[in-house]
């Protein structure tokens, strides 16, 4: 399916990758896929003081780290370049020559007005119903050093590129009375605009800025968040699927998403949600996502990983996939697997002593242990053997080989863990342990 309509993201690379940014090219993308349409990239880079090369690379691969393809602008091209708004001058200033032309430009104090009508100018909002604005004062479109001023420029490009609808923040809304009347001076028809609610911040009151925790999309990179998960948040901050389901494919929200469906009301972020999404995504990968996506976390730390071979890696990430909260903690959450170096926690294990004879229970599990089977569930019924003749709780035991094997109380389940370590190195890590 294909259709005429154009939307476009236009983001000026004076900084980082904001989530409100994200969001917003987001929508856009979701739009332009859902209808068929065409997604355009446009850098509006005409602040020499700010922009930066730097800021941009940041910009396009927060977009491809998101998924967000584009299907004209940098590195793609497109019939309706440049895509640079540096780039645009001469289309500029040819533009401005036709309002001068019209008498809807003038000069004042070195720089140059637009001359705007006087009248009430309709908005026509997919999101908030026609919205009425006057615009009472003429305002800059050239300042006195030649550049373009962002109303004209925005305007100016919208056109040329036949942008059909313009989505972009709520905090636009009382720009676009300008836009209208510079659409109007051209004589060309204005886009549908669809103005989505502001993010605000998870604590307090306010828009959400690049100062608040969670604002940046390089933050979830360098967390190694799934990036599916953070762009199936990102579509929930402002819409929401009719039946209340929150974790959908990226193909199933393409198919639901719409404008009219969008809400007025401004979204908060949660990052505590953004976080269980992100576990959610990182339980449902598939092993060998999973594998990939470890063996990337695990090389920019201290786990000797490759130490035991592909194979013993892979069952030991096959256990701790389920329990794993995100790929950040990994190292952290595998690293006794790949060596006996390890300390243990002394508050579990001060905490333990007071409710079992941690020693005793290790001793009697190696008492007999040479003849027990050792996969998951031999380990599990000689366990409950132990507890059965000792009288003791199974707990008591599972408790204690924990501690012994891994210096911890929590991890993957205890049975595919001894299994995982193999009986050698279970009894070689219980008697290290019996001898501290």
């Amino acid at each position: 399916m294909s259709s005429d309509v154009r939307v476009r993201f236009a983001p000026s690379p004076t900084g980082f990758f904001h989530i409100g940014s994200a969001r917003t090219a987001l929508f856009n993308w979701l739009y332009a896929r859902h209808t068929g349409g065409t997604f355009v990239l446009r850098i509006e880079d005409t602040d020499r003081a700010r922009d930066s090369e730097e800021f941009l690379t940041v910009i396009l691969d927060g977009l491809r780290w998101l998924g967000l393809n584009w299907d004209e602008g940098p590195e793609v091209g497109g019939d309706y370049g440049p895509y640079f708004q540096s780039q645009r001058s001469d289309i500029y200033r040819a533009h401005l020559e036709i309002l001068r032309k019209n008498g809807k430009a003038y000069d004042k104090d070195g720089a140059v007005y637009f001359k705007v009508s006087g009248e009430p100018q309709t908005i026509h909002d997919v999101i908030h119903g026609d919205v009425i604005r006057k615009e009472e004062k003429d305002f800059v479109i050239f300042r006195s050093d030649g550049s373009p001023v962002f109303h004209f420029v925005n305007v100016v490009d919208d056109m040329m590129m036949k942008i059909t609808h313009v989505i972009r923040g709520e905090d636009h809304l009382s720009n676009t009375s300008k836009h209208v009347e510079l659409f109007h001076a051209f004589g060309a028809p204005e886009p549908l605009f669809a103005h989505i609610p502001l993010i605000l911040k998870s604590q307090g009151s306010g828009k959400m800025s690049k100062r608040d925790t969670g604002a940046l999309v390089e933050d979830y990179v360098k967390q190694f968040f799934i990036p599916e998960a953070v762009r199936n948040y990102l579509c929930l901050l402002g819409w929401a699927p009719k039946n209340d389901r929150e974790i959908l494919p990226i193909e199933e929200i393409i198919s639901l998403f719409d404008l009219p469906n969008v809400n007025k009301t401004n979204a908060r972020f949660d990052e505590k949600k953004m976080a269980f999404m992100n576990a959610e995504y990182v339980r449902a990968l598939p092993l060998d996502d999973f594998v990939m996506c470890s063996r990337r976390v695990l090389a920019q730390s201290d786990v000797p990983f490759e130490s035991h071979g592909e194979e013993y890696l892979r069952s030991v990430l096959s256990i701790c996939q389920e329990k794993l909260r995100g790929l950040k903690e990994l190292p952290h959450f595998v690293s006794y697997f790949f060596t006996q170096n390890f300390e243990y926690d002394q508050k579990d294990l001060e905490k333990l002593r007071k409710k079992c004879d941690i020693s005793a229970r290790l001793n009697e599990f190696l008492k007999n242990l040479s003849s027990v089977s050792f996969g998951e569930a031999g380990i599990e019924n000689y366990i409950h053997e132990l507890s059965t003749t000792n009288q003791v709780t199974s707990g008591d035991y599972i408790h204690s080989l924990r501690l012994a094997v891994s210096g911890r109380s929590v991890g993957p389940g205890l049975y595919a863990m001894l299994k995982v370590l193999g009986k050698e190195e279970v009894i070689a890590r219980i008697k290290r342990f019996l001898h501290i």
